[in-house]
């Protein structure tokens, strides 16, 4: 295509058509409508189905059983919109439904300010549903990232049979920026495993807690079950607590054995730093900025970027807070992910949050002044 001037949810719509999405189903909210205009006029001519719902619930309920019919599914939706998911968000984790969700966050709470930017759902999204379970959520900086990292989405969503969220801004998703997408550095789609033909299936087996069971389709060759209730393997409801347990360390465990493959992000060390910033989404982009300027002004700060927030990747953080005394979480909002690096901070490091929830991003000069404070 050449370079072109695309905002980011151009960007994640034409990702989610490459990456072999067959169904999207959404319904307006600022500043996510733009995906769901895109999907409805690229999709039907790859040969999808794009739906306007009647409401968020209806939205991610169609896209939970055409995936289950077979197809890669999509929705995307703001923060009203992700509150107003819960429900469905938890039968997908619970019936190991692969499934892309894009939250384009805004200013909250409530309805909030619906044409401004934050990053408020971090923690919501980590807890967003009853049960407690774990989640793969990505979030990215820039429109070539948004491309990048939906990709990345479907991927994950298909070889873990679980909902994954891609945690987009307004100022990501509504900026336009020039991007050669052909040059963007992109993984190959994987395809979700299905049973051998003629083998039998069931739903939910696995063996071992970590491994994540074949896919049985409706409509295809077994019969199959779908339920929002405590089952076994076979979907069957079962109130017996030896088979609950089982079930619910299987969901736990094929993500938290998955973490390290999970983990997307960009260190940036400098040798004989003893700061380091952590930073995520756009307010990486000043951060890079503000590294920059504490380099030139001979500090030693080194940045640590996270494309991944959840799970943790814990292994990064924690080899890039090695000798760290000062450890900045730049953040637009009250520090949501920074409870997450203080508790995996050294005992004699001190965490600091430079926040920010009026609307406006942060600048580099603010983060600088966090930095060398």
């Amino acid at each position: 295509m050449g370079l072109e001037f695309i905002e980011g949810n151009e960007a994640i719509a034409r990702a989610a058509l490459k990456a072999g999405c067959s169904f999207f189903a959404g319904y307006p909210i600022t500043p996510a409508s733009t995906i769901l205009q895109h999907m409805i006029e690229m999709l039907p001519s790859k040969g999808g189905i794009a739906v306007q719902a009647e409401d968020e619930i209806a939205s991610i309920g169609f896209c939970i059983g055409a995936s289950m019919a077979g197809a890669r599914a999509m929705t995307a939706t703001s923060g009203p919109g992700i509150s107003l998911y819960s429900e469905n968000i938890g039968l997908a984790m619970i019936g190991e439904t692969p499934l892309v969700i894009v939250n384009v966050q805004r200013q909250g709470p409530a309805t909030g300010s619906a044409t401004k930017g934050a990053d408020g759902d971090i923690g919501f999204t980590r807890w967003v549903t009853s049960g407690g379970l774990p989640v793969i959520a990505l979030c990215p900086a820039t429109v070539a990232e948004a491309y990048a990292l939906t990709l990345h989405a479907f991927n994950f969503a298909e070889r873990y049979r679980t909902p994954v969220f891609l945690l987009s801004n307004k100022e990501i998703s509504m900026t336009r920026e020039a991007v050669d997408l052909d040059l963007v550095a992109a993984p190959e789609p994987i395809e979700r495993k299905r049973p051998q033909d003629g083998a039998p299936a069931l739903p939910h087996e696995f063996d071992r807690p970590e491994e994540v069971p074949a896919f049985v389709d409706f409509g295809g060759q077994h019969v199959t079950r779908f339920t929002t209730s405590t089952h076994d393997k076979n979907a069957v409801l079962t109130a017996d607590p030896e088979v609950t347990q089982e079930m619910i360390d299987h969901y736990i465990a094929k993500i938290e054995a998955a973490a390290d493959d999970l983990a997307l992000f960009r260190h940036d060390p400098q040798a004989g730093a003893e700061t380091l910033v952590i930073s995520y989404g756009v307010t990486s982009r000043a951060t890079g900025i503000a590294v920059r300027d504490a380099r030139s002004r001979g500090a030693k700060v080194s940045s640590l970027v996270l494309q991944t927030l959840y799970p943790v990747p814990e292994k990064a953080i924690r080899n890039a807070m090695q000798g760290m005394r000062r450890i900045v979480v730049p953040e637009m909002n009250m520090g949501q992910y920074r409870f997450e690096i203080e508790r995996l901070a050294p005992r004699d490091a001190e965490v600091i949050g430079v926040n920010r929830m009026d609307t406006t991003l942060l600048s580099p000069a603010e983060i600088l002044e966090g930095a060398l404070a």
